[in-house]
């Protein structure tokens, strides 16, 4: 025991050795917590009612992480009690199979927008985004009046339709070719609240579920 105590002793003093061997466990501790999440998040498919997002919602995306909402705002609800009596059902994987980045985030400035799709009227989302004071008058978010007469490019919704077919998405050639007929007359503003109402409204999570999590830390 006093022999083995040594070299352990031996460690503990030497700066560099006990770096070079906590870095090592530290390694070996992470890499058994985070394998496993990468091998699962490669056998998520997509529900049947989960599709791939339209041309205005794509869009409408796009503007979303272009303005740093997604800053301000997360869209997961973790398996807590308080959060899934504020704001509906916790957030699951298949849902977010879509989204190429996925916005699930941890910076709440704002309310949780997981779904906030169909919570409020397409009216209500505009002047929110043009005037967030003018329908929450305590607000502190800015407002975004470019967006009203911003146009979208059709084109680059396309190349990026065709990007994420690559990457599995199941776009067919007649989706992409419907784009421009989509967008045609659109604006950022039209493609941003379509978004919005969209969230959450792509996957119909049973609200009678048991949630057995919902208390865990």
């Amino acid at each position: 025991m006093a022999r083995g105590y040594k070299y352990f002793e031996a460690i503990e003093k030497h700066a560099g050795l006990l770096g070079f061997f906590t870095a090592i466990m530290v390694s070996l501790g992470g890499l058994s917590e985070i394998t496993p999440l990468f091998v699962h998040a490669a056998t998520v498919e997509a529900p049947a009612n989960v599709k791939p997002y339209d041309p205005l919602r794509l869009a409408g995306k796009d503007i979303y992480v272009r303005e740093g909402c997604y800053l301000c705002h997360t869209q997961m609800i973790r398996a807590l009690r308080a959060e899934t009596e504020r704001y509906g059902h916790y957030s699951v994987a298949e849902e977010s199979v879509y989204d190429r980045p996925q916005l699930w985030g941890s910076k709440r400035t704002g309310p949780d927008l997981a779904r906030v799709g169909g919570k409020y009227s397409d009216e209500w989302q505009r002047l929110h985004l043009l005037d967030p004071r003018k329908v929450v008058p305590e607000s502190n978010m800015p407002s975004y009046p470019w967006l009203e007469h911003e146009s979208i490019d059709a084109r680059d919704i396309m190349a990026r339709m065709r990007t994420l077919r690559r990457m599995g998405d199941p776009y067919s050639d007649e989706d992409i070719a419907a784009a421009p007929a989509a967008l045609e007359g659109k604006t950022a503003l039209d493609a941003l609240v379509a978004y919005l109402q969209g969230l959450g409204t792509r996957f119909s999570a049973n609200p009678a579920a048991s949630l057995e999590t919902e208390d865990a830390p």
